[in-house]
């Protein structure tokens, strides 16, 4: 059904969405942009589906944006890079809107784009031994479409501490960021995901759907204006000398002017 991710639903309902670009980390592209939009419509409203996990194939949860679709954003025309950037923002707000629990299962590195799909979960749980980073700036990008999921997971005053300086960090502070609900190691990594899934096999789908969106509505506003400051903040980095030098100089295997 899908080229870039892999969907299977076991007996009681529990579904398993997994990114599966395993030879590229998992970033981000194009296609898995439109098939994880996809996805989400599609399980939220498949009523033999009760939880969703999401995962990622091979050795990284999910490395961010894939730098060549990037590279193509920034070489097109106006309106491509601004359709390119609002894909991206609606595949994750469609990701936050799913009405079924959506339980994030990282094994390994999340790096920007990844970091968004962590913040669009309910809860993620990952692995001790995965790194994190928010490394847009490093590229001279910004986090800006994920910025409004970052910042409603995390707060603002901790999102402040790793939203622009581009620096790795540990599951231990993805824990202390709220990013992540728990860290253990790899091989309990399953059985902690399954005791996050078990409990809602015993409540009422229709209620847990209802407190979900309460939850959001209570919670900070992530509405039309958060997302469209989000796009514009986007294309206008990607158009920026920057982005242009950051994406180039990490195809050429050089340091960046500002490196």
């Amino acid at each position: 059904m899908y080229d870039t991710l892999t969907l299977t639903t076991d007996a009681r309902g529990v579904a398993r969405l997994a990114l599966n670009r395993p030879e590229k980390h998992n970033a981000l592209d194009a296609a898995m942009i439109d098939e994880l939009t996809h996805a989400a419509t599609a399980l939220g409203t498949d009523p033999a589906v009760r939880v969703v996990v999401l995962a990622g194939a091979g050795t990284s949860f999910c490395a961010g944006g894939d730098l060549g679709w990037m590279r193509a954003q920034i070489a097109a025309d106006a309106q491509t890079r601004a359709a390119g950037a609002r894909a991206l923002a609606m595949m994750l707000n469609a990701l936050n809107l799913c009405p079924k629990p959506l339980i994030g299962r990282v094994h390994g590195n999340a790096f920007g784009g990844g970091i968004g799909m962590m913040s669009v979960c309910d809860v993620a749980i990952a692995a001790d031994t995965a790194h994190f980073g928010l490394t847009e700036t490093r590229l001279g990008l910004i986090p800006a479409t994920i910025g409004p999921y970052v910042l409603a997971r995390m707060g603002e005053a901790m999102a402040r501490r790793v939203f622009m300086s581009a620096r790795l960090f540990g599951a231990g502070e993805a824990v202390t960021l709220g990013l992540a609900a728990r860290a253990v190691p790899p091989a309990d990594l399953d059985a902690a995901v399954e005791a996050e899934v078990a409990p809602y096999l015993s409540c009422a789908p229709g209620a847990v759907a209802e407190a979900k969106a309460l939850a959001r509505r209570l919670g900070p506003p992530i509405g039309e204006a958060e997302i469209e400051a989000s796009i514009a903040a986007l294309v206008t980095r990607w158009e920026s000398p920057e982005a242009a030098e950051g994406i180039a100089a990490f195809f050429d295997r050089r340091k960046p002017g500002w490196g």
